[in-house]
């Protein structure tokens, strides 16, 4: 293990909707637990046997860290290990503290060119990075993202890097479509009160065609019915955004036009490919920060989040550091 003290943490969806609703699902919040999740640090003291880390090294930390060598971790996904450790998951503690511990093996190294803050944003990031992995986003691919938000942005960024020709992404706010154009979303669209089928036909007259690949980031019945519609036969809907647990769609067309509907959990053995590309200086998320404030302001910083202001807020837990 290795204690660190904390220097960026980002605040997500999942984190204020503990704070605001107690639960998520089969999570439940019974006892007090510290948020956050979408984090970097310094090293400050290193346990026995620790030998990629000393103190002083700068690192990102990946949340979920497997309690045992189970089949799912044998494979290589070990996200989906039932008794993984995450932070910010009841029972477990997340890091938006001062001093955090964590294992080693999940500390990863941050080179000299990539920020703190950008150390936090890999989090978020590798959603991204996992969701288009599963898409199966490659060269020329015409990808359909559904949802603006900081999760549906990265989907754009990874989906742009992965080699796709054309992004079409939509959402309910214009502000956060003008994000997505700066990112790097070839097309927006506004959603007003159309129709899934409609929806889906203003994604494909805007591509030309049917996107092989649509990334649903809502979670919402609505879009979920649209990625459905929109996507070419053969292709694939991801499904990353967690709405209610029943939903209403329309398997059969999915079914008889072979749409493959994927789902996914976090994501695994992403920390190295994006510090890779955050240091190559392929990716760039720091668009991706609107909002920054001192940990003691964290009631402010949640606040700000729940009322859907900018996009990625981020706590700065280090009171040392005047750099942004």
């Amino acid at each position: 293990e290795v204690l660190l003290r904390m220097h960026s943490v980002g605040i997500c969806g999942s984190d204020v909707h503990y704070w605001q609703h107690g639960r998520i699902g089969d999570f439940v919040v019974k006892d007090p637990m510290v948020l956050g999740h979408e984090a970097s640090g310094t090293v400050v003291k290193v346990g026995p046997g620790v030998a990629h880390l000393k103190p002083g090294d700068r690192v990102a930390i990946e949340p979920g860290v497997p309690r045992e060598m189970d089949e799912f971790c044998k494979t290589g996904r070990y996200n989906l290990s039932p008794t993984i450790f995450f932070c910010a998951t009841p029972p477990d503690d997340g890091n938006l503290c001062r001093y955090y511990k964590h294992s080693a093996s999940y500390c990863y190294k941050l080179p000299d060119n990539v920020t703190f803050e950008e150390g936090a944003l890999i989090e978020p990031l590798s959603v991204g990075i996992h969701a288009c992995k599963r898409a199966g986003v490659t060269l020329g691919s015409k990808v359909f993202v559904s949802g603006s938000g900081p999760i549906g942005l990265v989907n754009v960024l990874v989906a742009k890097m992965m080699g796709a020709a054309a992004v079409v992404i939509t959402d309910l706010s214009a502000s956060r479509l003008q994000k997505a154009k700066e990112v790097g979303a070839d097309f927006t669209i506004q959603v007003k009160n159309e129709t899934p089928q409609e929806v889906a036909s203003k994604v494909e007259s805007l591509l030309g065609c049917m996107p092989e690949i649509t990334v649903e980031c809502t979670g919402v019945q609505d879009c979920i019915q649209a990625g459905i519609y929109a996507t070419r036969s053969g292709g694939t809907l991801v499904l990353v955004g967690l709405g209610p647990e029943m939903v209403t769609v329309p398997i059969v067309n999915a079914a008889v036009r072979e749409v493959d509907i994927r789902g996914i959990f976090r994501y695994c053995n992403t920390w190295p490919v994006a510090i890779a590309l955050l240091a190559s200086k392929r990716i760039n998320v720091k668009p991706l920060v609107t909002h920054r404030f001192p940990l003691e302001k964290a009631l402010e910083a949640f606040e700000t989040t729940k009322r859907g202001e900018g996009v990625k807020v981020m706590l700065k837990c280090d009171p040392t550091d005047h750099n942004p």
